[in-house]
């Protein structure tokens, strides 16, 4: 089904996004007439079947089975077995009778159980300072008691903290990852100045292919449906998938047991935010619910909206809003404890942007191309999932099937009187079997994984496509071996056969290591390092370069190789926290496939090397928090210094970016206020532009302040108001296309903005 009539420009008015936030502001209104009531969550029964097991291996399964988020103390599960829960408990319940006799504390604050804390230790929030986030209860049951040593994790409170209406909120509080352009269908991520398309990058866990144009999106997600972010900066483990090259990136998307609040067996919620800079509005509406075995989640967001003005006041032209996006999701757990699930999100950009809608305006000697044209963004991903959830020790199974496409239509403007339209779609057909081996001091992930991707052009002159298929076979530990101590360690090797355009076949064999560690020097500080060897076999080209006539020579393209290295320093003290790291990766190969033959064509390559250190530090207490964080980064493509150009595919320049961060909720009046700031000092490692100069990229700060509201007399409400870029900076992001270039006008972002949103809960 077309979601949106293509090629058609709409203008909307500001009374029409009105209107949507008055419909949206309605259906909120109405649901104060429910009569809601029902238990805590603490107090509400669940179904439990966990039996006695490595205490990581039951809190795995607990943390599914309860729906709640649960942290660890380094080193507080190593020996010790759990005890036996089964029947119909509380949370609360259920996780005192699972510790009985360990002699291990816990607690249960705004949905985290919290374990191991020292008897008669007050709760704290989440990220208290003596717990590190269990990644698998946080994101796809993986890293049980033990995170990555350079992993971020992006979690459901601060993704509602942040708010996001696209990717780049997302990462608003993360010096080391950036995000280039401020139009959501051209917005692509940047780890330590290198680009996605060399990360390991899934939602669900299901593997993306979305190379499909340079001027628009690799992965376009609809930020509102997210649960959680995991990001692993350059040192990315084994079963993360093939090709993670610079590291990986999952997106887990919302589940109904994530939503369900107060022991219900159904709920919903409506959201609705306005944006006073363009007039835009996008309202979300979800439904959710379980009931004998059966789950499931339904979620829709449209957003209607004007172009945006920037700091100077000037219309942003090509910026207007016109998405919709979905989420379908049903599952089945059977009294055995397997589950089945099939999920299905699909986000479709739909209107004018920028002719090349990555940068605002390009100068070139085609006067006949227009300023705007129609792109069409369509992205989709079907994720079937097998799990056990009640797992036992050695016996821990996942089984994954996935298909996910990118499609994008625009017309193509010749010499005048030649218009037609190109449509490029890249898709892949994955999948993995795993399973899970716990012991006492940790555990090991092992299995066989495969995909099958492809890069298709449909036109009327140069349509083409190139395959590529990939068998893969992976193990990684994660064990604590000794007192102070964590290791993770794994491997892979992959086999990929590879056709070009012109049908011939080309196969490539490699192998990939990975190893890291922490140790604990004292209470307060930790050292960690790592390192990681990747064979990441041949990548696709971007449909949009397609050459029918591309020669692959005798022994085809080569395969793509990176290293990567980590070092650093953590240290822990009531409250405080403070970190500093050195990183490096360096890429070799890396496939650049250009349209010219003369150019390289099929074959053009180059190799890239990202370096830095990022410093930071911070503070928390019961109803707050405030983070400093500093990176710096070089990134040079064939031994010059990046640019936006050179950069396509492979990174971005980056140089110093701060970000200051900070909230605080008081209590009695249930309103939090917060805010977030970003410096980008002058920078000018940089590529010299075509008159052989070098022109530094410009300073900008930002600054960025909100306040929440959960009133005590209608607590299924939420009121929230935000001013963006309080300052009104003209600025481009240091991420975003053509910034160093003399015949290029960048996207600028936008100017101050003020957005008001409301939900309400069901």
């Amino acid at each position: 089904m077309t979601l949106v009539q293509n090629g058609v420009r709409r203008k909307n008015t500001r009374a029409r996004a009105f209107a949507l936030t008055l419909a949206g502001s309605v259906a909120i209104a109405a649901l104060a007439t429910m009569n809601v009531s029902a238990a805590t969550a603490q107090t509400a029964q669940r179904n439990f079947d966990i039996p006695a097991q490595p205490l990581a291996s039951a809190l795995n399964a607990y943390g599914r089975q309860s729906g709640l988020q649960v942290t660890l103390a380094a080193s507080t599960s190593q020996g010790v077995t759990s005890r036996a829960v089964s029947g119909s408990l509380s949370p609360e319940a259920a996780l005192g009778r699972l510790l009985e006799g360990t002699g291990i504390s816990y607690s249960i604050v705004n949905g985290t159980a919290m374990i191991g804390r020292p008897a008669g230790s007050a709760a704290q929030g989440i990220g208290g300072a003596d717990a590190n986030a269990l990644a698998p209860i946080v994101l796809d049951a993986q890293n049980v008691g033990q995170r990555d040593v350079g992993e971020i994790v992006i979690g459901s409170e601060q993704l509602e903290r942040l708010n996001p209406v696209s990717i780049a909120d997302v990462f608003r509080e993360e010096a080391g990852v950036q995000v280039g352009s401020s139009l959501p269908m051209s917005q692509k991520v940047y780890v330590h100045g290198i680009e996605e398309t060399n990360l390991a990058v899934s939602i669900d866990g299901a593997r993306q292919n979305n190379k499909v144009f340079h001027h628009n999106a690799t992965n376009l997600i609809d930020p509102s449906i997210l649960k959680a972010v995991d990001v692993d900066a350059g040192i990315a483990p084994a079963d993360a998938g093939p090709g993670a090259l610079a590291g990986a990136i999952n997106y887990e998307t919302r589940d109904a047991a994530d939503l369900l609040e107060d022991g219900k067996s159904f709920g919903g919620f409506v959201t609705s935010t306005y944006n006073f800079n363009s007039d835009t509005a996008v309202t979300g509406l979800s439904a959710y619910g379980q009931k004998d075995g059966f789950d499931f989640l339904g979620y829709f967001t449209f957003g209607k909206g004007n172009e945006f003005h920037n700091g100077d006041g000037e219309r942003v032209e090509g910026t207007e809003t016109n998405l919709l996006s979905g989420l379908g999701k049903i599952g089945y757990e059977f009294e055995s404890g397997d589950r089945i699930e099939i999920s299905h999100d699909r986000v479709v950009d739909d209107a004018p942007r920028p002719y090349r809608a990555n940068s605002g305006f390009v100068e070139t000697p085609r006067p006949w191309e227009p300023r705007i044209r129609d792109y069409k963004l369509d992205r989709q991903n079907t994720v079937f999932t097998y799990t056990d959830e009640t797992p036992e020790g050695w016996w821990d199974p996942k089984v994954m099937l996935a298909y996910g496409s990118t499609e994008v239509t625009i017309p193509i403007f010749g010499p005048p009187g030649r218009l037609y339209d190109d449509t490029g779609k890249t898709s892949t057909f994955n999948g993995k079997f795993e399973n899970k081996f716990s012991f006492d001091i940790g555990n090991v992930v092992a299995g066989v994984d495969f995909y099958n991707d492809k890069a298709k052009l449909d036109d009327p002159f140069d349509a083409g496509e190139e395959k590529a298929s990939n068998v893969g076979i992976y193990a990684q530990a994660r064990l604590e071996p000794w007192e102070r101590t964590r290791l993770s360690f794994g491997g892979r090797a992959d086999h990929q056969w590879f056709t070009g355009v012109d049908d011939r076949d080309f196969s490539n064999s490699g192998l990939t290591a990975n190893i890291s560690g922490e140790y604990d020097l004292t209470d307060i500080f930790t050292a960690k390092a790592g390192f990681s060897r990747v064979w990441a076999g041949v990548p696709l080209t971007e449909n949009f370069i397609i050459n029918p006539a591309w020669d692959y020579g005798d022994d085809g393209p080569k395969p793509v190789t990176a290293k990567n290295y980590l070092i650093g320093l953590e240290a822990e003290y009531e409250g405080f926290t403070a970190e500093a790291s050195l990183f490096r990766t360096d890429i070799a190969n890396a496939r650049v496939p250009i349209y010219g033959l003369a150019a390289g064509g099929a074959l053009r390559n180059r190799d890239l090397q990202s370096k830095g250190f990022e410093i930071g530090a911070g503070y928390e207490w019961t109803s707050g928090y405030v983070k400093v964080k500093y990176v710096h980064i070089d990134v040079d493509v064939d031994g010059l210094p990046a640019s936006s150009d050179s950069g396509n595919y492979l990174a971005t320049p980056v140089g110093d970016i701060i970000t200051i961060t900070a909230a605080h909720t008081f209590e009695d009046w249930n309103l939090t206020i917060g805010g977030d700031i970003e410096i980008a000092p002058e920078y000018d490692h940089v590529a010299e532009n075509d008159d052989g100069e070098r022109v530094p990229y410009a300073a900008y700060e930002v600054v960025n302040l909100f306040a929440e509201w959960k009133p005590e007399q209608l607590n299924h409400f939420i009121f929230r108001a935000e001013v963006r870029n309080i300052f009104d900076e003209t600025y481009s992001d240091r991420a975003t296309y053509g910034q160093e270039f003399g015949n290029v006008t960048p996207l600028y972002e936008p100017g101050r903005s003020f957005l008001i949103t409301a939900k309400a809960k069901f």
